[in-house]
């Protein structure tokens, strides 16, 4: 009798057995037969553990039948039309090669793309530069391509302006953010002056955060534990928030741009009113040691991403009203590379990039447990050193794409598109994928959200085409720089090298200078000599003459 059973049991398919379930037979005959009983239940008991090891996890609705009273599982699917989202990358005609690529080990993603510009921060000595690509010059780089070199240490951090395109901040390690102007069509020569220049940090800036409503409000973290906010129509600090113990690591705004969450390095999560600088909601996380945070659009959550307390990676979800504790963690794996959040929040996906990964998970983000769901993972050998994301209305809805990278691979000097597309069979405007979105038109002023007033983001439809609004001007004059100096010498005109590299490129940067200068000084004592000649000749001349 028990071997009959095992035989029905083996027959049927794997598939109607739940997953994670172990079955446990209980072997009643005697004989020759007991073995063969022992290793059928072996085989099958194996057969479904790498079943569930295969297959993603389910939630299991359990019932009984009133026909035969015995108990029937059946898997709830979720129906989810990101299901099948793949990652396609470009073809290396578009791709960017031969970009020197910056080596600096700051956590950040080096790069900012918009519908029309392409910038990377590069590697380079005597101060921190970037460069500024058309993003529909792709190909080879020239190795004399114009940079933006107007700081005088690394660059750290660039965004673009969201509504305006030609204009970018960048921060660095001289303590300045500034505002520059890209010309039409890109760079021609190097830029070193920008439109603006802002001192107000005491040390260097990390972070930079534009403001999602007004086109002039900037936010700057320093590594003096402050964040100011910027009226660029003034060209100076107008609120400071000063909150802090310890570096700040990351920012992130709600939608209309009322709330700023950050993270910092004294292991808290923070939620900010950012013209009263009043914290409204604060949790320490000692199990979940936080690097990165992102509003999750309208949904009034945050996501953030950082390390277990054994190390591990992991993610967690929490209510922005209540931090007290996480409504969700979830361990990702065992690397050591930070986790970058992206969240689209058109489409409620979540993707999860690595530093120093060379793959791209992405979840789908509900209301309902739970919560997080997983759909599909990118894998690629070459590990990733930042990336860059392009801006809705800079995608191709005509191949369905509903997220695009740009993937910095330092060890190539390559810069890599990665599509996110949904598989459609019809190539017309899908109008499920692409919701209204926001738009590249302000919503307020500087002065209008400084004066307490809070406005959603302008939504713009990507179906009838995206429409470039005219540069932004800005008529504030480039502030003074300021100066450190110690023991006679300027830091800020002169910064001091921090490896042995640096080093020896500013020794043999001096050595040829003072032998420019000798050179220079031997041609003019020749000069000299030749004029003291002349004019001893001309006194001669002149008794004879008399």
């Amino acid at each position: 009798m028990p071997l009959a059973l095992l035989q029905l049991l083996t027959r049927s398919t794997v598939a109607d057995l739940p997953s994670g379930v172990h079955l446990s037979l209980q072997i009643l005959g005697r004989g020759r037969k007991e073995g063969r009983e022992e290793i059928l239940a072996a085989r099958l008991e194996r057969t479904v553990d790498v079943c569930s090891l295969r297959r993603p996890q389910q939630h299991c609705d359990y019932s009984v039948t009133k026909d035969t009273g015995k108990m029937s599982w059946r898997p709830t699917y979720r129906s989810s039309k990101f299901r099948n989202v793949y990652g396609k990358v470009g073809n290396r005609e578009h791709c960017f090669d031969g970009v020197p690529i910056t080596k600096n080990v700051h956590d950040n993603h080096f790069c900012a793309v918009n519908s029309t510009f392409l910038a990377v921060v590069t590697e380079s000595a005597g101060g921190g530069s970037f460069i500024v690509i058309p993003v529909s010059q792709c190909g080879r780089l020239d190795s004399h391509y114009p940079k933006v070199c107007g700081h005088q240490g690394n660059v750290l951090d660039i965004k673009w302006n969201p509504f305006f395109e030609n204009i970018i901040a960048s921060c660095s390690e001289d303590t300045s953010v500034r505002i520059w102007e890209i010309p039409e069509g890109g760079l021609r020569r190097n830029m070193t002056e920008a439109v603006l220049e802002l001192y107000g940090h005491s040390r260097r800036v990390g972070v930079i955060e534009w403001h999602p409503t007004s086109s002039a409000i900037l936010f700057s973290a320093g590594y003096d534990y402050k964040v100011l906010i910027w009226n660029l129509e003034i060209g100076e600090p107008v609120k400071m928030i000063d909150c802090h113990t310890d570096v700040i690591l990351s920012m992130s705004f709600n939608t209309d741009g009322s709330l700023l969450a950050t993270s910092c390095k004294d292991k808290k999560l923070r939620v900010i009113e950012p013209r009263s600088g009043a914290v409204l909601q604060q949790a320490s996380c000692k199990n979940h040691r936080v690097n990165r945070v992102v509003f999750l659009g309208n949904m009034k959550r945050l996501l953030t991403t950082g390390f277990s307390r054994w190390n591990t990676r992991q993610i967690a979800l929490w209510d922005q009203e209540d931090l007290s504790m996480p409504i969700m963690e979830e361990d990702i794996d065992g690397l050591s590379g930070l986790l970058f959040p992206f969240y689209d929040a058109d489409t409620h996906m979540l993707y999860l990039a690595g530093k120093g990964d060379g793959n791209i998970r992405y979840f789908e983000i509900t209301t309902e447990k739970p919560f997080l769901q997983y759909l599909m993972e990118f894998r690629s050998p070459a590990p990733q050193k930042g990336l860059g994301v392009m801006p809705k209305h800079g995608l191709d809805v005509g191949a369905c794409e509903v997220y695009r990278f740009y993937k910095l691979v330092t060890l190539k000097g390559l810069i890599e598109p990665i599509s996110m597309i949904v598989p459609r069979r019809s190539d017309t405007y899908q109008e499920d994928l692409y919701p209204m979105t926001a738009g590249t038109e302000p919503a307020l002023s500087a002065s209008e959200w400084l004066s307490g007033i809070n406005r959603d983001p302008v939504l713009m439809s990507l179906k009838e085409g995206y429409q470039r609004p005219n540069q932004l001007v800005f008529k504030a004059p480039v502030k003074e720089k300021k100066s450190v100096v110690v023991n006679g010498i300027d830091l800020l005109e002169n910064v001091p090298p921090r490896t042995e590299n640096e080093l020896l490129r500013m020794f043999f940067r001096q050595q040829d200078e003072l032998r420019r200068l000798k050179e220079e000084l031997t041609t003019k004592d020749v000069r000299i000599r030749q004029l003291e000649l002349e004019l001893n000749n001309l006194k001669n001349v002149s008794p004879n003459n008399v």
